[in-house]
């Protein structure tokens, strides 16, 4: 099995306010603390990933509880409706890739990041066949003709919604390959709708996740690029955010959670199959392990993680002005 590390994430617009449905919620198996008294609950937030798999399983060999923690998790929509139930105190910890939690800073949201969840591997964007590290995709039709990147210019490409992060990391790839993005006429359509699409040639190219990239290869779209890992690189992509609020209010326990996780990320690189198998269960997939890229859970999220994709916001100008960094990544209790 190939075990090559990856992250993939598509999300949507930011949301900032009003009301929340958190849906699917479980915690870990309640039990003593060893003398220590009750277990401290915490709130966290999911979009209901396979990636979430160092997560479940940290929670089943007791990383959690032994820091003093007990997990109640709930799936929300997307990364943005987690980021703005972390803001309204609706739950303490939520799961956000780096793009949405910069366009919630960009708006004043008083966020921070306390942990890593997901991301690439050091030296991913190097690997000889992207496609092997990334489970995103930039198809073209059979019927455009079109073979590269670069003969994109004026051409229709599908897309799940605008502004968010299929379109950004796209846009990046364009922008390399010496297309201008504004010069693509962006379609939206859910990813059963852009393959079908792709199939009878009604666009150009569409960016895809899996499983449907795996569809699109099937029905003979080409595959242009790999476009998250030319755009992300390498380091911390997902990230486990918190309120500044929660953090001031919660200290001791977000400290304990940042050591919990550490210990969760670290297991699961060690032994990705036993992880993604956790994650694959907790999401109901029908996928099997032999299906799936390997998430990576990165250590750390090292400043340069955010300031890479911050700087390409900009120069993409899906942010007008770089956001400032200082003091947004919690250091490690």
């Amino acid at each position: 099995m190939n075990v090559t590390r990856l992250a993939r994430r598509a999300s949507g617009a930011l949301v900032v306010a009003g009301t929340l449905a958190l849906a699917a919620c479980t915690s870990a198996p309640a039990s003593s603390s060893g003398g220590d008294g009750e277990l401290t609950t915490l709130k966290v937030a999911t979009i209901g990933l396979v990636s979430d798999g160092a997560l479940i399983r940290g929670q089943e060999r007791g990383f959690f509880e032994e820091e003093g923690l007990k997990l109640e998790t709930s799936v929300v929509a997307n990364p943005p409706a987690g980021l703005a139930a972390a803001q309204g105190g609706q739950v303490d910890i939520a799961y956000a890739p780096s793009i949405p939690l910069l366009n919630a800073l960009s708006s004043g949201v008083p966020l921070k990041v306390v942990a890593p969840a997901d991301g690439f591997v050091a030296g991913a964007a190097d690997a000889e066949d992207p496609a092997t590290v990334d489970d995103t995709g930039l198809f073209a039709s059979a019927a455009s003709g079109i073979s590269s990147v670069a003969d994109l210019k004026g051409a229709t490409i599908a897309i799940p919604a605008r502004k968010a992060q299929l379109e950004v990391v796209i846009s990046d790839a364009l922008d390399r390959a010496g297309v201008d993005p504004g010069s693509v006429e962006w379609v939206v359509l859910d990813f059963t709708s852009a393959v079908a699409a792709l199939q009878s040639g009604t666009v150009d190219a569409a960016g895809l996740v899996s499983p449907f990239t795996a569809e699109a290869d099937a029905a003979g779209a080409v595959q242009l690029d790999s476009p998250s890992v030319g755009f992300f690189e390498e380091g911390a992509v997902g990230l486990w955010t918190a309120g500044e609020s929660t953090i001031a209010a919660k200290a001791d326990a977000i400290a304990a959670f940042q050591r919990a996780v550490a210990k969760s990320n670290a297991y699961a690189n060690e032994h990705p199959e036993d992880a993604i198998q956790a994650g694959i269960d907790a999401t109901g997939s029908t996928l099997t392990v032999d299906d799936v890229k390997l998430p990576f859970w990165p250590a750390e999220v090292a400043p340069v993680d955010l300031e890479r994709v911050n700087d390409k916001l900009v120069a993409l100008g899906f942010l007008a002005a770089p956001v400032d960094l200082e003091g947004v990544v919690l250091a490690a209790g």
